[in-house]
């Protein structure tokens, strides 16, 4: 599995077979089943995942107390909480499987540690992860002041692939309606 995360750090500059060893060396395999937490909310954030195959979705709870999704993450995208894993500080969000889920992933200290011995994959990742907070915001932007069918019609163009692996209840969440308002946009639109 290491290897997937090489590949994928290797689009974006080269890696010595050497610097490969380290930083595969650095994660853990990890798998988790559809609703298993890899991180909960209320505490600080000290692993970073790179995902290998499945869904992660970020969640919070709402002043309701009902569990809301702010974003899906897919195979090739790292998650963590970003101000908590950077900061050392408690996170109100969780990080859970949306459906079955093999990552990879790192502690605060080890990913410290591999900077420092590897300081150029510092810069990488910050990049990388700057470009995926730039697509985050604007897949968010584009359902800001749509309606739910629309805001479900965008989802299917830009993330079907996600909406075929996880529980309708997830995309509800995530799209800000409910799972019954969902059933009868579908059921619309067929």
């Amino acid at each position: 599995m290491p290897n997937k995360l090489i590949s994928f750090l290797q689009l974006f500059g080269y890696i010595s077979p050497q610097d490969q060893e380290v930083i595969s060396s650095a994660f853990e395999a990890r798998t988790f089943e559809e609703g298993d937490y890899l991180f909960k909310g209320g505490n600080v954030c000290r692993q970073r995942f790179f995902i290998i195959e499945g869904v992660l979705r970020i969640v919070a709870h709402n002043e309701k107390g009902n569990e809301v999704t702010h974003y899906f993450l897919k195979e090739n995208q790292f998650c963590t909480i970003l101000n908590s894993f950077n900061n050392q500080v408690p996170a109100q969000e969780s990080i859970q499987a949306a459906c079955k889920a093999n990552v990879l992933e790192i502690s605060h200290t080890k990913l410290m540690a591999l900077y420092e011995q590897l300081p150029y994959i510092k810069s990488l990742i910050d990049d990388i992860t700057q470009q995926a907070l730039l697509d985050k915001i604007q897949i968010r932007n584009a359902y800001l002041g749509q309606d739910s069918t629309t805001r479900y019609r965008l989802f299917m163009m830009r993330q079907a692939d996600i909406a075929l692996r996880v529980p309708l209840s997830d995309v509800a969440s995530y799209l800000g309606i409910t799972p019954q308002s969902l059933s009868r946009i579908r059921k619309n639109i067929r």
